[in-house]
């Protein structure tokens, strides 16, 4: 718009943010970066629709007008939740060419949209989300995301290096997107994987899904990021979380990479893809 600020659109995928949160986010995003960064949230994120931040087709206009407006730089998902799956095909039916000039910042639910996107070459990157400034030492996570969309600061990533490509992903929501239209190419990456909430019997039985998929066992290898929240087996499980991503690695040969530092938490690092 010819002021040099940098402009960021955030719209709401998944589920609803409160006013709150964008206001206390915006106040941050003004602290770090002076008359120099320009928040605006979409009225549709604060809209509710039983678990949803409103209607399927209010949630992808939304996307859509952001993502579609030459006058913003990046589009910012607010939070995760549960529905951007539902979003798929309206949304990347409706890319136009601003679309392809800006990049999208997400995490989580959001995982199905970058999913999409990178496999119709936009630029993408899993990483923190406005919501996560309701977490207790949540600034830092929002700070690393806003460092990252302004600046591309070298220390918001997620530090390892592994010769190539990259992607990362919510375990749960990549299972759910093999066989898909939406699934990427992801031959040659390391894939960084993270999840909360989940048993350590459906962790097992996901991992044994991906590294059974004949495209999966063409990455360059597997990287476990943290695995937050994991509710008692019972009959306990008696294998970490590491102990069965090594396991299915050496089943299937994928190349074990070791940990990854992203995950359901404030210490959440960006993983551009690519």
């Amino acid at each position: 718009m010819g002021d040099g600020k940098f402009r960021i659109g955030v719209v709401a995928p998944s589920s609803r943010i409160g006013p709150t949160t964008a206001e206390r986010v915006t106040a941050l995003a003004d602290a770090l970066y002076p008359g120099r960064v320009q928040l605006a949230f979409h009225p549709q994120c604060f809209l509710k629709h039983g678990h949803f931040a409103g209607p399927d087709d209010a949630r992808a206009d939304a996307f859509l007008d952001f993502a579609n407006d030459p006058g913003f730089d990046a589009v910012w998902a607010a939070r995760g939740g549960y529905g951007s799956n539902r979003l798929l095909p309206r949304v990347m039916a409706g890319l136009g060419p601003a679309a392809r000039a800006k990049t999208y910042l997400g995490y989580s639910d959001v995982g199905f949209l970058l999913a999409g996107l990178y496999r119709a070459g936009l630029s993408v990157a899993h990483g923190p989300i406005p919501a996560d400034l309701n977490r207790a030492g949540g600034e830092a996570a929002v700070t690393r995301a806003l460092r990252w969309l302004v600046e591309r600061a070298p220390d918001t990533l997620e530090p390892h290096r592994d010769g190539g490509k990259r992607a990362a992903f919510n375990l749960t929501i990549l299972n759910n997107l093999v066989g898909t239209p939406w699934m990427p190419d992801l031959a040659g990456h390391a894939l960084l994987v993270e999840d909360v909430s989940e048993h350590h019997y459906r962790i097992d039985r996901m991992l044994f899904h991906l590294t059974s998929v004949p495209e999966l066992r063409r990455i360059a290898g597997l990287r476990l990021g943290r695995v937050n929240d994991i509710p008692e087996n019972d009959p306990a499980f008696e294998q970490t979380e590491e102990e069965i991503a090594r396991h299915w690695c050496a089943v299937s040969g994928v190349p074990w990479l070791g940990r990854a530092d992203i995950g359901h938490d404030i210490h959440n690092k960006v993983v551009p893809f690519g």
